[in-house]
């Protein structure tokens, strides 16, 4: 019976034990999951290493110094986009494919959240009819996650314009369209050499989900931003902008 009641003791002591190790092996991943959970969100705003790179005024110049700066850390940088009253204020790269940036930042360490990203598809200094850019939609805001709010009337009047920074160039960008489209969509993603700009901006007027009509013709050059609805989806949401000198 002594026996027996020593076995159950110790029987007793490592189920204590195990539970104990269970529930700190349980709040350690919670607490892990939080903070990879934050560090992927902060990841997606501008820290201070890549502010100093940002473009300002240049007086009409047109000259990007500071982003002639940052393309001696990453010759893959192309310029530096802003969309007005928006978190949309990011570096942008163009890589090999259109798969390189998708889980890598502007200094090419590995980042869940990216980074703003020319389509391969297109020449590096914007001169396309239709120049198309990626980036991951990030539920905090982050990235392209504000171009998912252009889907919505109110928001989209009240947005119109942005920005586009070049090394040498600079260009206002004039927002005129909104569309939603799944990821498969043959005249939204035949950019570059692939364009028929005349098809595009009729499939646009008729189709968008918001539409602002500022005179758009087929000699004018344009700018899509494209995000995801959702990551488990084909779901798209595209930006359209035209680029004025």
């Amino acid at each position: 019976m002594e026996m027996a009641a020593r076995a159950a003791r110790f029987g007793d002591k490592l189920l204590s034990i195990f539970a104990a190790l269970l529930i700190f092996i349980m709040l350690a991943y919670g607490g892990y999951s939080l903070w990879d959970n934050y560090m992927i969100n902060h990841s997606a705003f501008l820290g201070s290493d890549l502010l100093k790179y940002k473009p300002v005024d240049s007086g009409g110049t047109g000259e990007n110094l500071s982003l002639e700066d940052l393309m001696l850390v990453n010759e893959d940088t192309r310029g530096w986009i802003t969309i007005d009253n928006t978190h949309v204020d990011y570096p942008v790269v163009q890589g090999e494919d259109d798969m390189e940036y998708v889980n890598k930042d502007v200094f090419g360490d590995f980042s869940l959240s990216g980074a703003i990203f020319l389509s391969y598809l297109n020449k590096p200094d914007f001169s396309d009819s239709y120049s198309l850019l990626y980036g991951h939609h990030m539920d905090n805001g982050g990235m392209f996650g504000d171009v998912i709010e252009f889907t919505d009337a109110e928001y989209f009047a009240k947005r119109e314009t942005g920005t586009l920074y070049l090394p040498h160039k600079t260009y206002k960008i004039r927002l005129f369209a909104c569309m939603e489209v799944d990821a498969y969509d043959r005249l939204v993603y035949s950019h570059g050499d692939g364009c028929d700009m005349q098809a595009l901006l009729n499939y646009l007027k008729t189709d968008a989900t918001n539409y602002r009509d500022i005179g758009v013709t087929a000699d004018d050059k344009i700018i899509g931003l494209s995000t995801c609805v959702d990551a488990t989806t084909n779901g798209r949401v595209v930006l359209f902008g035209r680029l004025e000198e």
